[in-house]
């Protein structure tokens, strides 16, 4: 082959393709990219760094400082509770106390070796311990928790279906059973260590719990501060007891305050711990410390903690005092409650000496501002049927019910208007009622000879009592006038009726909710309907609840009822709550924050000319002049009263009583009191024991304004 010269080989080279020499020329543009691009995001990164230095760095700085130190809630003392004059129904004890906040990464272990130093350095008397206590205490050692384990069979180790059990809580529950009597025989002073440890280990994480609350002394906080650097997270500070300055019959509408060991009641913790409540807090777990919780419960105070590296609490700092709970004012004057007390437990007790209330559950009685619903009063004397001896039960006005008798039938007369079978001071004939298949039904007045009419008013229906006038208001009801002996056209299976004289009566405040401000409270017993296939046949039944004779209701509902009567139509709910009020600077009541006014539910579905014709009946049942007038035993009350009485015939066992009842206000032209009194099953009331005490009542209270207004 024949050598190419150098001329021809460069020739060559030129006349090559560019390929290759492309190819070579892109490997440093490709490096100078990379270089490129690294070089941007170093640039990135220093920016960014100097961005979070200099403009977060503080911020930044801020959150590290946060993961040493936390901020932890102590609960703070209660709102009080003062009655209408100012005086301390419910306070605060303030006790010394040695607390115990927990921090993270705590074991059980740890909070061994702290109960043996605050045992060495201050006297926990020894709770009660259970089984379970002692041993979760004896294996809260990690040698002791080693040699239980041990002893823990294969067996033991599977569940049913021979799987290995790897949930730590169940195998634990397994080594407790291996625990031995011998082993919790603990002596004195390991009782007080156990039981100091029982009340640590009852808190979860940055949860504080009280190792001691009661008798502790300034010896004991001075040494307990001297050792905190010893001992993490044991503190001193200050718990508080309910305390109740005057001895009141009061007390149990009041209600109590669950302790540090029940802490939040279960049935109610969720919806607690929703409201950032821990679960060891003190709460209202009845009457009215549960109903205004949210009013009494104070606001906690803020401490700063600062945990070492191991979650232990090395520092402890307020930095907020937190706030007292605001107070509570009642509409209950003591002084009143208590003299309306004596009014009533000295006439039930001449009742028992007559030997008339030999079956009486006791004497109850509401006394009532009709027009704002503010109770003055609430009396109950509960007896003990075989020592006589009475209990103060104010509850019993809202959760015992009684056959109210003739005190209804201004309430029936209402639902003779409302469905339109009256429209004033209509008159029908009163006479005895003998209804198919039911014994004879007449009024008291009129019920010897059948056949005896007498015609009457709304008006004088009412004076007089009339039980026939209520019922031939049920039958126009349906659609029927009386005649003797006729059948009821009552279908079978239409409750209609019994709805209609319940609505009405309801509008009053009868057989339903009142709306009181206290939880419990009963509304009656609405018996069934007579043609109820599990009850037996009764057509009267219909009739008797129109007289007061099947229903039954408390005294805070008659109470309202006469309420709703004396103001004219409207129904407001009973409140023994008059405000809510602030804390002065020495912890004492403050200012008035939010008063609890009248709250109007309903009202009665009558013209204001029908409602007048229900109160004139009510003013002439005590001033009438008729030979019946019912209620003139009360025409020498200090005030002038309009009321109806009520005689409903009951049954204790095969003793036949009466439940001897009134619902009563005055003055008339002027309401400012509305009165119920209950007394039930009585062998007699000749001598008109209800009337008696509803005027004593009334003259009492005529006495106390009088003194207040001097």
């Amino acid at each position: 082959m024949k050598k190419m010269s150098f001329l021809d080989k460069l020739k060559k080279e030129n006349e090559e393709p560019n390929t290759q020499r492309m190819k070579k020329s892109h490997i440093p543009f490709r490096l100078n990219l990379l270089f490129f691009v690294i070089f941007g995001l170093f640039v990135a990164l220093i920016v960014r760094l100097g961005y979070l230095q200099i403009a977060e760095g503080q911020e930044y700085a801020q959150k590290v400082d946060e993961n040493s130190t936390l901020k932890i809630q102590s609960r703070a003392p209660r709102g009080q509770i003062y009655d209408a004059a100012g005086n301390v129904l419910v306070g605060n004890k303030s006790n010394l106390a040695i607390t115990y906040t927990r921090g993270k990464k705590v074991q059980a272990k740890d909070l061994v070796d702290i109960a043996y130093k605050v045992n060495e350095l201050i006297h926990v008397p020894a709770d009660d311990l259970t089984e379970r206590d002692k041993k979760d205490f004896w294996l809260a050692t990690p040698d002791n928790l080693k040699a239980a384990q041990k002893r823990l069979t294969d067996a033991n180790k599977v569940d049913e279906k021979g799987n290995a059990i790897t949930d730590e809580g169940t195998l634990y529950i397994k080594t407790v059973e291996k625990v031995t009597p011998e082993e919790i025989n603990f002596d004195e002073q390991t009782m007080q260590v156990a039981t100091i440890f029982k009340r640590m280990n009852a808190v979860q994480e940055l949860n504080t719990a009280f190792i001691k609350n009661e008798g502790v002394t300034q010896e004991e906080i001075a040494v307990i501060g001297e050792h905190t650097s010893e001992i993490a997270g044991v503190s001193t500070g200050m718990d508080w007891d309910r305390e109740y300055p005057h001895d009141t019959d009061l007390k149990n509408i009041l209600g109590t305050v669950s302790s540090q060991k029940t802490g939040l009641p279960a049935e109610e913790a969720e919806d607690y711990l929703a409201k950032d409540y821990e679960l060891n807090d003190r709460v209202g777990t009845s009457y009215l410390e549960k109903q205004y919780e949210d009013i009494l419960q104070g606001k906690k105070s803020i401490s700063e903690v600062t945990l070492d590296s191991n979650g232990n609490i090395v520092t402890q700092k307020p930095i907020s005092d937190g706030e007292k709970g605001e107070n509570l004012k009642l509409t209950i004057d003591m002084d009143f409650q208590a003299r309306i007390e004596a009014v009533v437990r000295d006439q039930y007790q001449q009742l028992l000496g007559t030997g008339n209330a030999a079956y009486s559950d006791g004497a109850y009685v509401v006394v009532m501002n009709p027009k704002t619903g503010a109770v003055m009063a609430m009396v109950a004397l509960d007896r003990d049927q075989e020592t006589n001896e009475l209990t103060s039960n104010p509850l019993a006005t809202i959760n015992k019910a009684f056959e109210p008798g003739s005190v209804v039938k201004g309430a029936t007369i209402s639902a003779g208007y409302e469905q339109g079978v009256i429209t004033g001071n209509d008159v029908l004939i009163d006479e005895p009622i003998q209804i198919y298949g039911s014994k004879q039904k007449a009024s008291v007045f009129n019920n010897q000879i059948v056949g005896n009419q007498i015609p009457l008013s709304a008006e004088q229906a009412l004076e007089y009592s009339s039980n026939a006038y209520m019922m031939k208001l049920v039958l126009k009801m349906m659609k029927t006038d009386y005649q003797y002996n006729m059948q009821l056209p009552y279908e079978t299976g239409d409750p209609t009726l019994f709805e209609v004289l319940r609505k009405t009566f309801g509008e009053y405040g009868m057989g339903v909710s009142t709306g009181i401000d206290l939880p419990g409270e009963e509304t009656g017993l609405s018996n069934k309907a007579f043609n109820d296939p599990e009850y037996a046949p009764m057509p009267g039944h219909l009739l008797d609840l129109s007289f007061g004779q099947y229903d039954t209701y408390t005294a805070m509902q008659l109470a309202q009822y006469a309420s709703t009567v004396a103001n004219g139509g409207t129904r407001y709910a009973p409140h023994v709550v008059e405000g809510i009020y602030e804390n002065n600077s020495d912890g004492s009541i403050g200012k008035l924050k939010e008063a609890i006014g009248p709250k109007e539910l309903n009202k009665v579905d009558i013209t204001p000319e029908q409602m007048q014709i229900i109160q004139k009946g009510f003013y002439d049942v005590v001033h009438g002049s008729g030979t019946f007038t019912t209620g003139r035993y009360m025409q020498g009350a200090a005030l002038d009263i309009a009321a109806k009485t009520g005689t409903a015939e009951t049954n204790v066992g095969e003793h036949v009583t009466v439940n001897s009842n009134v619902v009563a206000y005055a003055p008339y032209n002027d309401p400012e009191i509305a009165v119920s009194v209950i007394l039930p099953h009585l062998t007699s009331e000749s001598s008109r024991p209800n009337q008696s005490m509803v005027t004593a009542i009334i003259n009492e209270y005529a006495a106390y304004k009088a003194e207040k207004n001097s």
